[in-house]
């Protein structure tokens, strides 16, 4: 709900930041009691985040289903995110096993749908207060711990206090910044560029990906028959895409094995990118904040991660604090438990992906991993379950998951001059 002209400045959560982590956050604090002000920098409730691969890995759909949000999504146009991925071995095509459960899933939905529907959700949530135009400008701070913020506001600057500030507010977070909160960043050797297309049809109507080492690029169906396509190759190929964009996107399109008909395409959108995306790690707590979704970490695009993660972050702190901020617990206490859950289950990921970001070709743990999973259905549905963020690299890497895979490339003649 929006903020009544009388309504005070007191308030269990602020929240800085009302895309998916954000407004994620909201609705599941204030179902458990808390009374949060949402504030969002854009004063469109239709705003959205432009760049972003418009993916929801499946670790998430619990999430979703918590938020009462599938059927939503789904009548608004949302595919599951079922993919096949290219590698030099051929294709990995994750399928159930015959008689088996479905593979988990979620949704490839665009922003531009998805974040205005989650707001408008988290709006309507008793206990939500939706300030929009807010921008945060500061913290407030007493006896080392914060205590609230500091936002422009269409109507001035104004301080809002709370119990917890939760920074949800991107890669760039305002409330990391102003708090100091340190962080790291890892380099990413690639760039990339995004658009969208009507009638650009995928084999089996699914997400393609292509690893070519070390460049990449995916495809992926989106509501209203909008197919999202994206190219991140290594920067030593930044000069020509320089020079020229368009030529040199659809260039590298056309070269993709089994690439998709762009050339007979409608092209929808401008193409967009960044030539510099790098990685960033931040504690996720200080006293008095927590950090979520990007403003925590910020993981490499070409997997995908960053909705899926945003969700989950969201619901392993509501989880934690929601008694806490709510006057029925030791606020410092619950917080530590939500930065290890976070560091538990999102730093091997990590540390995975920044070793990857930095353009390398694949190592051989992942050749063996990639080149099993081309050959047999049941490292294909493993390897499914890891891309998902299911499991994490440990379970992936498993000896008896790396005793599979040799197993099968033991059983199956490589050819001449290929990897194992």
């Amino acid at each position: 709900m929006t903020e009544p002209e009388s309504a005070g400045h007191d308030y269990d959560v602020v929240i800085s930041g009302a895309s998916l982590a954000g407004s994620a956050a909201a609705i599941l604090l204030a179902r458990r009691g808390a009374r949060v002000a949402l504030l969002e920098r854009r004063s469109d409730p239709g705003a959205y985040k432009v760049l972003c691969t418009h993916s929801i890995t499946a670790n998430a759909y619990p999430v979703l289903d918590e938020l009462g949000l599938v059927r939503a999504i789904e009548e608004a146009g949302a595919v599951r995110n079922e993919a096949r991925w290219y590698t030099r071995w051929g294709w990995i095509e994750p399928k159930a096993a015959p008689g088996g459960p479905e593979l988990p899933y979620a949704y490839n939905i665009r922003r531009s749908t998805l974040d205005p529907l989650i707001r408008s959700h988290a709006a309507q949530t008793p206990g939500v207060d939706l300030l929009l135009g807010h921008q945060v400008t500061g913290l407030v701070q007493e006896a080392g711990r914060t205590v609230g913020v500091r936002a422009s506001t269409p109507r001035g600057e104004r301080e809002i206090r709370a119990r917890l500030v939760v920074g949800a507010d991107g890669k760039d977070s305002a409330v990391a910044k102003h708090a100091g909160i340190p962080g790291r960043e890892h380099e990413n050797a690639r760039f990339g560029y995004l658009a969208h297309f009507r009638g650009l049809p995928l084999r089996d109507g699914i997400g393609h990906t292509w690893f070519l080492e070390p460049d990449m690029a995916y495809a992926f169906p989106n509501d209203d028959g909008v197919t999202v396509l994206a190219v991140l190759p290594d920067k030593k190929r930044l000069p020509a895409f320089r020079d020229d964009l368009e030529g040199s996107f659809l260039d590298f399109v056309r070269a993709l094995p089994q690439a998709p008909p762009i050339d007979s395409a409608e092209r929808v959108t401008k193409i967009i990118g960044t030539v510099d995306y790098p990685l960033h790690s931040r504690r996720p707590t200080a006293p008095g904040i927590a950090l979520i979704g990007d403003a925590a970490l910020t993981g490499d695009p070409l997997w995908g991660v960053g909705c899926g993660w945003a969700l989950e972050s969201a619901k392993w702190l509501a989880e934690a604090v929601a008694a806490a901020v709510t006057g029925r617990g030791d606020l410092d206490e619950r917080l530590a438990v939500y930065a290890r859950r976070h560091r538990r289950r999102l730093r091997g990921h990590q540390f995975l992906a920044a070793d990857f970001a930095t353009s390398r070709p694949f190592n051989p743990l992942e050749r063996l991993m990639f080149s099993a999973a081309a050959r047999d259905a049941a490292v294909a549905r493993h390897m499914h379950l890891f891309a998902s963020r299911l499991i994490g690299p440990l379970r992936f890497l498993s000896p008896v998951a790396v005793a599979k895979a040799s197993a099968v490339n033991i059983g199956r003649r490589v050819k001449p001059g290929a990897a194992a």
